[in-house]
This record gives structure tokens, sequence and C-alpha cells, in this order.
């Protein structure tokens, strides 16, 4: 696979409660019966996590999605009321739209779950639910509840059941996950619907429109039919959600403006759209480990690699290119990017992009003084210390990029990503500061003459801004 280290395109995630909601209408019950000490549940929901992240394919931190999701929950926090919890957020690579809380703050959404939502109020509003839980303190209520002051390894069992969500208990009787495990994830009906509208209240005081959390709610059910609006098995319908959601809704003081959606959100929902997410199966049998925590086995989704709806242009602050209108773009901080055909792109395991099908454009800075080829002798140096199966396949040739001078060199290289044999064609051009813009073209070695004439039109319309 080829690996070429990103940027961080949105802030890192901020942890702490800074205000409590101005304008909730919704009265938190009075505090469940509780054997955990808030410092006790902190630290167990982090032993939690730590299993979530061995058992499930979590996305890394330096993930754009993850970033973003990270951005979202810090901004929802805020409004967040009562005890300061320590919130992180994660994305699980799984196909079933769903998310979960842990005790103490750890949350996680399914990438499903962001590919399902149409606006940022619908995810906000899903992921104000379950900060909603963690305040309320309802799943060390219901260990409480359930098993008394249960030691943490017990806690990492009930943790051990998010392997399952909406998968019912089927896979638990393979084997995959005590079925007390999902005792840990089922809230009862008043903690759902106390849930639905804490949440509901605080996406508003965050400025989106808590109807998005309802329209949400008939994403799901418009998906899986009847019951579907039950967040699958571990969110139990507490009855009409659009209805009591709504009523509460009608409580909040009118505004004229309302965030329905956003540029960040519009640029990783393109991005999610063409990402392989697993399925609960596919997580169970653990065929994920062998492909890394966020590579999708190969071959498994398949890629249209015709071109079709027109060209579309990227203008960004230091290039123009134009490519394939059915192919999506995803600007990174900076002067970079990553243009793929859907399923052409999987999350990274580490701070890199793992392109299978694409084009990778980002700057380099050689030394001071290095010519173009020895400013591309660098970067090649570069590329192969992070990727060793990387071997030359042509010499290093001179072309030209509208007009100006360029480098080209063919590399192949061995991916478990890419089903074999992978082919990566770099082109290197010098800017006027002494840096190179540089793009790198990937495809399996199979399907590499089939897409390169899309590669070399593209090639074509890429331009500097300097």
């Amino acid at each position: 696979m080829t690996r070429i280290k990103t940027h961080c395109i949105v802030a890192l995630l901020l942890t702490t409660v800074l205000a409590v909601p101005a304008h909730a209408r919704f009265v938190q019950p009075a505090p469940c019966k509780n054997s955990f000490t808030q410092d006790r549940e902190i630290a167990e929901g982090k032993k939690a996590a730590a299993l979530v992240y061995k058992e499930m394919p979590v996305l890394p931190d330096s993930s754009p999605v993850t970033q973003y999701v990270q951005q979202l929950g810090a901004k929802l926090v805020q409004f967040a009321p009562g005890y300061q919890w320590p919130f992180s957020f994660h994305v699980v690579n799984q196909a079933d739209i769903n998310a979960f809380a842990l005790p103490g703050g750890p949350i996680f959404v399914n990438l499903g779950t962001i590919q399902a939502a149409e606006t940022e109020a619908q995810l906000a509003g899903v992921m104000a639910h379950e900060i909603s839980h963690v305040v309320m303190r309802h799943a060390t209520c219901n260990i409480t509840k359930q098993q008394g002051q249960a030691p943490w390894w017990a806690l990492g069992q009930l943790a051990a059941g998010v392997l399952l969500p909406g998968a019912g208990g089927a896979l638990a009787a393979e084997g995959v996950g005590a079925a007390a495990g999902m005792t840990f994830l089922k809230m009862g009906r008043d903690a759902e619907k106390q849930a639905d509208l804490m949440g509901a209240d605080m996406a508003y005081d965050a400025g989106y429109d808590p109807r998005g959390m309802v329209q949400f709610f008939e994403i799901i059910q418009g998906k899986y039919g009847e019951g579907g609006s039950q967040f699958l098995s571990d969110h139990p319908n507490p009855g009409n959600r659009t209805e009591y959601v709504n009523a509460e809704i009608a409580t909040l003081p009118p505004r004229e403006h309302w965030i329905m959606t956003t540029p960040e959100f519009q640029k990783i929902h393109k991005l999610v759209s063409g990402m392989h997410a697993y399925s609960a199966k596919e997580i169970a049998s653990g065929a994920w480990k062998k492909h890394g925590a966020n590579a999708a086995p190969g071959g498994s989704q398949p890629v249209d690699l015709r071109p079709s709806g027109g060209w579309k242009t990227l203008d960004s602050s230091g290039f123009s290119v134009q490519y394939p209108g059915s192919w999506q773009a995803l600007e990174k901080a900076g002067a970079g990017a990553t243009i793929a055909p859907a399923n052409g792109v999987v999350a990274a395991d580490t701070d890199n992009s793992t392109v299978i099908y694409g084009v990778i454009i980002d700057n380099f800075q050689p030394q001071q003084g290095a010519d173009l080829e020895a400013a591309t002798n660098q970067l090649i140096a570069g590329i192969q210390k992070g990727n060793p199966g990387v071997k030359a396949a042509t010499e290093m040739e001179d072309v030209r990029v509208n007009q100006l001078p360029a480098k080209s060199v063919e590399f192949l290289n061995q991916s478990t990503s890419a089903g074999g044999t992978e082919r990566d064609w770099l082109v290197t051009i010098a800017r006027g500061d002494g840096s190179l813009s540089y793009l790198v073209f990937v495809a399996p070695q199979k399907d590499f003459e089939a897409l390169r004439p899309t590669f070399e039109q593209i090639l074509r319309t890429f331009r500097m801004n300097r």
C-alpha cells in the first residue's frame, strides 16, 4: 500500500467541559444508585476502551474522520451539564449504524453512522445522545444494578459486548463476546428517553437544529424498517421518539438560524462514502486484524475504474487540478489532497493515508539548494524509508507539466491492501520557493494501465498557484 504522511485537518480534541446549558428545558432525573466513584468510573472506562481498541477496527486519531468527530464532540461537550467528564471520541470502522458510550467519557461512533447521516445536525444529535448517557452515568448504574460493584475485569467482559451491536444473539452463540457483555450497552427505555431529551437540548445549545436527531431516527427506520429507530439492539426504543423529542423541541426558544450542516461535514461525508466499513460478521471473524485496523481486505469492495460524471476542478491554496466527477477529493491542510474513486481509499492505521486507487498530491521541502533531481531523490529516499518494499520500476525521466520542468519515475510495491503488486507513478515539479509539488498515482499493477489515461489527464490539468 502507498503511505504518504498527511497533515491534521482539524483541531485536537478538547476534553474539558466549559459550560452548563443556558436554555435546556429537560430536567435531569435524580442520580441513580451507583457504587462507582467518579474517579473509578473514569479509570474503568479507560480500561474498557483499551479492550475495544484491541477487539474492534478503531480508526486512529490521525484519521481525518476521527479528527472531525473529535472536533464535533468537543463542540458539544461544552454544553454538557454537571460533572466535567474527560470525554474522548473515536470512530469504529463498522458498517452498522450505531454508537456507544463507555463509563467516564469514551464515546465510539460507527463509520456506518457517519455514512448514513445526511447533515451535521443529524450526527450531532447522535453524539449528544451518547454524551448524555455519560452525563447521567447510565452504564455504571446498570452495572451496579445488575452485578453490584463489579471488578474491572468484569467491566472488561461487559465492554467486550460492544463487538456485537446490532448482531443479536447469533454471534454471541458462536463464542464471539459473552452474552453477559451485551447487558452493558443495553440501556433501559427510561435511560434512552432521558438521553434523547438531554441530547436534543444539548444539540440546541450548540446551535444545531435539534430536529436532526428525529431526522436520523427516520433514516434508521427507513433502512431497517419498523423498529429501526432502536439504534440497533443496544438502544431499545422508548416509544414514539419523534413525538416526545418534537415536544421537547417545542419548549425551546425559537431561533432564526440553525446549523444544519457545514463544509467540514460535507468534506468528511464525501470521504467516508468511498470507504469500506466492516460488517459485524467480518469483525467477529477477526479478518480485519490481518489488514491493519483500518484497511479493507483487498478486492472486498469493487472500484469502478471508468471515470464518469464529467470533470471537476479542485482549487487549493497551492495548486489547481481537474479530476473525474465520479471521484472524490479531500483537501489536506497546507497544499495537499487525495483524489480517488469510490472505495479507492481506506483509512490508515498510522498517521498516514492509505490509497489503493487514486492520486496523492502534496508538497516536499528538500535540503536547501537542491536542484530538481536531487530534491526528487531526497523525496524518494523518504518514501522508501517508510515503505521498504518500494522498488524503482523505471529510470527517472525528464518530463514537463504545463511547460514546467518535472521528473517522473515509477515504482512497484507489494501491498496486502492492493491484493498483490501495486504500481506507483511519482511526478515532481519544482516550486519557486525551493520546495517540490509532487503527485503519486496509485493502482494495483493489474489495473494500472487501465487507469493510466485518466492519470495522464489529471496530470495535464495540474497547475501550481505560486
